[in-house]
């Protein structure tokens, strides 16, 4: 009763919300449902006793009813449907839970995948190194055996370079049809978060192409080399394929974000129009162009004209809009996008030099605190990159070629000869040498 009268007076719950809150924290049944998923992995019970009908009939038994309604107050979130999805991470951590699991990934990687030696299959899936994220079957029968594996990933993480290596990913011939493979993935990224993993790499072969570009996946590999030459074997036949992992997206709701986002759009688009679309304007007389150079192909004179048509101008066009429509714009636009991706191949190709370790990162002012006395200008290739993809700093090649001997004599001029640094940046001139013509293309 002491304890009741506590908690009541911190939370202000009442007696029946603190007892049916003590009996689902004691209940032996979710405390072993979760011992079996595996800590953070869906737990069925959780969802069930959540969502029964004794817990909702609780809940309006004990609510206030003095609470009133916020008139503002958002609609709720729909159900999500990986709510319903059993998921765990299987590691060869030797419980019989783990490795009957690990027994029915093995199988099914060998069954989907059988091209890939069953050897090496049980290499990896075994290896303590390299963990899984399984979807298991809601069919009580089907628990604790083989069958209770409906599709799964194996993945090797490298927490210090903030990368993972997906090794198999296959989902079982009966279930594809559901959209498992999607949702499997998608709980994957979910789950990367939380390990601080920032890409996947994956060799993927001629059939899985095309499912892991729908998962995300790239051929364009913007990680640094640095980061994963020499932890991953390469494969013949293989493509290696990459995903960014962004960290605050909810990877699960992913087809609610694109609907709300596309209902802003048109909020917009109604709002900026709710007078003008209503009105209806005459049909242009015969003599609306007379006194103008209609053979005119000039650009501007092209968009002076469209603006003069009654109602565009209603609309919300400008000339700005206008102009940049135009044949013109557009092939400003492909060539800023192309300068920019020439540019970025450029960084990258300075970074897979091994002597540019020293000149990826900004030099830590906290540790050389006397660098930006002799260093007026520092400059490195991560705050290039930064630049390039803002979109705005580099105008030509040559100016990235400027900044990049700039970062070699800045680096020559604080360390001096007979360092390490300033050996590295002697090597990186010679490197910029021999490919200055690129910068000039």
């Amino acid at each position: 009763q002491q304890r009741c009268t506590l908690s009541k007076s911190k939370s202000n719950m009442s007696d029946v919300e603190i007892l049916s809150s003590k009996k689902r924290k004691l209940s032996p049944d979710a405390s072993h449902e979760e011992a079996n998923e595996g800590g953070p992995s869906s737990s069925s019970a959780f969802h069930n006793d959540s969502s029964s009908p004794s817990s909702s009939t609780q809940h309006h038994a004990t609510s206030s009813p003095n609470t009133t309604t916020t008139p503002n107050k958002l609609p709720p979130r729909p159900p999500n449907t990986y709510d319903n999805i059993r998921t765990a991470i299987v590691i060869n951590n030797g419980t019989r839970t783990n490795l009957i699991r690990l027994i029915g990934l093995k199988s099914l990687f060998a069954r989907q995948l059988p091209k890939m030696p069953k050897e090496y299959i049980a290499r990896l899936v075994f290896d303590r190194r390299h963990k899984s994220l399984a979807i298991l079957s809601s069919d009580p029968e089907k628990k604790d055996c083989d069958d209770e594996i409906i599709g799964g990933i194996c993945y090797r993480a490298y927490p210090e370079m903030r990368f993972a290596e997906i090794a198999f990913c296959a989902v079982s011939a009966s279930q594809q049809v559901k959209g498992y493979g999607t949702k499997l993935m998608n709980l994957l990224k979910m789950h990367a978060v939380t390990e601080g993993i920032e890409f996947f790499i994956t060799y993927a072969d001629n059939y899985a192409i095309g499912y892991f570009k729908k998962q995300g996946f790239t051929k364009a590999v913007s990680m640094p080399k640095g980061r994963y030459q020499g932890l991953i074997k390469d494969y013949d036949g293989g493509t290696i394929m990459e995903c960014y992992v962004h960290p605050t997206i909810d990877f699960t709701r992913v087809p609610e974000m694109i609907q709300a986002q596309k209902e802003f759009i048109l909020q917009r688009i109604r709002a900026g129009t709710a007078k003008s679309d209503k009105v209806v304007y005459p049909p242009l007389p015969p003599d609306f162009y007379a006194g103008q150079d209609v053979k005119s192909r000039a650009e501007k004179g092209a968009a002076e004209r469209s603006l003069a048509i009654p109602g565009v101008s209603e609309a919300g066009w400008t000339m700005a809009d206008l102009m940049a429509s135009t044949r013109d714009a557009k092939d400003s636009d492909k060539k800023k996008h192309q300068l920019k991706s020439d540019l970025l191949a450029l960084v990258s190709k300075v970074q897979d030099q091994q002597y540019s370790w020293c000149f990826r990162d900004p030099v830590d002012t906290n540790e050389v605190k006397d660098y930006l006395d002799v260093v007026g200008d520092p400059i490195d290739l991560k705050t290039m990159e930064k630049r390039i993809r803002r979109g705005d700093w580099y105008k030509t090649k040559h100016m990235l070629f400027s900044d990049m001997m700039k970062m070699v004599n800045n680096c020559k001029l604080y360390n001096g000869e007979g360092n390490t640094y300033y050996d590295c940046a002697v090597s990186l001139e010679k490197y910029l040498a021999s490919i200055s013509p690129m910068f000039t293309e």
